[in-house]
């Protein structure tokens, strides 16, 4: 197998050597627990990549939320170009779960969009699974979220050797139970298509190229891969492996199996309604079970198959669910998960399970649902915190839960780069919206840029208003937002476009922006969530990227939360001079290219021609629909998803004439 292998032009400085050195140290040793505490710009995610390389273990990382982890998947993969980099995050654009309001007596239906390209990317992670031992997947919360059993899906696997003979129909047959359609007018990802003795098959986890199998009478006599747009030939293999089109496909016994178990469930609930004189209920739960039954009988899914997870993968009620930990603990003997950003990542996965299950508990006591849909969760948090053989919590601020497990806690708080901490500085808060103005002017006349945090959605409206009415180029942002037009307004920052951010709550984790030498805290006394001592550490950790970096708390009084920052700050300070002073380092800004080629043509540009496609000549019908594809699949490479999303329906919209 290929060994993990850090490509980077860079070579661990600062506080990285000792640290890299003391974690993996404590990994090889055997122990479950440690933390990574670094500092904003220090160098976090190297250091990561360099744990993985010495300890040579394939690695989970989890981050909170799916900005981070579209950033740490484009990192990984420049870190480790020759090794099997995956992404795995939920594959909805849109989700909307089912639910039920007993006091309006109002059942929401479960609505969803699924994004087709994260679909692939899910596939293509439990296949490099099975297939590699050199995996790294960037997760979000999703991979806590039950899925179908990896023994069931590594068993439903097609090896096709060049020179075996296989019957052809037998063949057809073995796709359809591993969740392909056969499809000869369009071809797509998860379809297959038969022409004579050729059968074309495209894997729901390839990319762009599909893969053709020539007979000649039950022998195969060439498999090679080929452009499933213009049909041209890739490449030749004596061997090809087919995986699953899905995670939760079973076998016909253990559907069959599945069916009896749930049909004895809907006996027993229908028994209890029965007895309890609730024959609303009794009707509602057997409609729509008995629907549910037919529809998996006959075609092996259902609507909301999910909710039967537990019959379909053979668990036991309240038994932990099948994850994505099982499918590393299935594939490989020892692993590790990376925990990014762990004061915020940890508790957002304690909360999931009990979100999750308040809603079910409505939905199962009015009848919607079988109790057993109360087994379709995400781990809760002992289960999850318990469950892997390794764990490297990553953070600026790690809360005590981090600290009190970890038997190491590897300190990195001298940057590669000699940038010093952002010295803070603390304002009377009186009049700090006509001092902040004063202090921004000679920012911006050296072209740097301001973030300034406030306490409410209004407020960053208005202070906007107020600092473009006199002159300033601002702008704020908040989570009314989607997430295309937040990363938008970042780039444009950092672009130029517009000189100061006003935000809530968004200008803290993950933000990299070098450009920024002033980050402004209004009303920093107000005690809560948004000025705790880790929200502060991480807003004024914003400014730690530029050399010229500074910090501007407004407050009436110094808070518990705001000495903390400024003491903390200040030990930092003095430890990075004193390595600098001694190693003869000048501190220099970061410097980080903007990717230029993330931003995609507008789509209107190549269908604005196309607005009469049924007249269109069919040659140039099919020469759009080449470039949408490029288009959609640049935007895909970007992790632009929502962009190729459109691209994509307009695609279908096309094929479909």
């Amino acid at each position: 197998m290929p060994n993990f292998t850090v490509s980077s032009p860079y070579t661990a400085a600062g506080d990285q050597p000792q640290a890299i050195k003391s974690l993996s140290d404590s990994i090889m040793q055997g122990n479950t627990y440690q933390t990574l505490l670094g500092v904003t710009g220090s160098g976090k995610t190297y250091s990561m990549a360099k744990v993985i390389e010495n300890t040579q273990k394939p690695t989970l990382i989890m981050t909170h939320n799916k900005t981070l982890a579209a950033q740490l998947y484009s990192e990984f993969k420049s870190f480790f170009p020759n090794n099997h980099v995956e992404y795995f995050i939920s594959y909805y654009d849109y989700y909307q779960p089912e639910a039920y309001l007993p006091r309006q007596d109002l059942f929401i239906e479960k609505d969803s969009s699924i994004n087709q390209e994260l679909e692939r990317l899910r596939l293509s992670t439990t296949a490099s699974l099975l297939m590699h031992k050199d995996v790294i997947v960037i997760a979000s919360v999703s991979a806590n979220y039950g899925l179908g059993s990896p023994e069931d899906y590594r068993s439903v696997v097609q090896d096709l050797v060049v020179g075996d003979e296989y019957h052809q129909k037998a063949l057809l047959l073995r796709f359809v139970d591993m969740g392909y359609t056969r499809n000869d007018d369009f071809f797509d990802r998860g379809h297959f298509r038969v022409n004579g003795e050729v059968i074309d098959i495209y894997p729901a986890y390839a990319q762009e190229f599909a893969t053709r199998i020539e007979f000649f009478g039950d022998e195969i006599e060439d498999i090679y891969t080929f452009d499933s747009l213009t049909g041209e030939k890739q490449e030749s293999m004596k061997v090809a492996t087919i995986y699953a089109a899905n995670q939760f496909i079973v076998s016909k016994e253990k559907l069959a199996l599945a069916v009896k178990r749930i049909e004895e469930e809907l006996d027993t609930r229908l028994c209890y309604y029965q007895k309890h004189d609730r024959m609303i209920e009794y009707n509602r739960i057997k409609q729509r079970t008995e629907f549910d039954l037919e529809m998996i009988e006959a075609t092996g899914m259902c609507k909301g198959i999910e909710n039967y997870s537990r019959h379909l993968t053979g668990k036991k009620e309240g038994e932990t669910p099948f994850s994505m930990m099982d499918y590393f603990e299935a594939m490989h003997d020892d692993y590790l998960v990376i925990v990014d950003e762990s004061h915020v990542s940890l508790p957002q996965f304690r909360g999931m399970y009990a979100g999750d299950r308040s809603r079910k508990e409505v939905l199962v006591e009015h009848g919607f649902r079988l109790p057993s849909a109360l087994d379709n969760r995400p781990l809760m948090f002992p289960e999850y915190i318990d469950k892997a053989p390794h764990y490297l919590f990553v953070s600026a601020t790690p809360n005590d839960l981090e600290l009190e497990l970890s038997c190491v806690v590897a300190e990195q708080v001298v940057r590669p780069t000699g940038l010093l901490d952002p010295p803070i500085e603390v304002i009377d808060s009186t009049y700090q919206v006509e001092n902040l103005y004063d202090r921004m002017k000679p920012i911006i006349a050296k072209g740097e840029r301001v973030l300034i945090t406030v306490l409410t959605k209004k407020m960053s409206e208005e202070l906007s208003i107020y600092y473009n009415d006199l002159g300033l180029k601002c702008k704020h942002m908040h989570s009314d937002m989607d997430a295309i037009e937040r990363n938008q307004t970042i780039r444009s920052l950092r672009l130029g476009e517009f000189d100061i951010l006003i935000g809530i709550n968004l200008l803290r984790e993950g933000l990299d922006l070098p450009e920024v030498s002033l980050v402004a805290i209004l009303d920093a006394d107000k005690e809560g969530f948004l000025r705790s001592k880790t929200a502060l550490i991480q807003t004024s950790g914003r400014a730690a990227r530029n050399a010229n970096g500074r910090v501007l708390m407004y407050a009436k009084k110094i808070t518990d939360s705001m000495q903390f920052t400024i003491d903390t700050t200040t030990l930092r300070r003095k430890k990075q001079m004193a390595y600098n002073q001694k190693h003869g380092i000048t501190p220099q800004t970061t410097l980080r290219e903007l990717d230029t080629n993330l931003k995609v043509d507008d789509p209107s540009e190549l269908y604005n021609k196309a607005s009469k496609l049924d007249k269109m000549p069919k040659a140039e019908r099919q020469q759009l629909v080449k470039e949408l594809k490029a288009k959609m699949l640049l935007s895909a490479k970007n992790l632009d998803f929502e962009e190729a999303a459109r691209f994509r329906d307009e695609i279908a919209k096309i094929k479909k004439l």
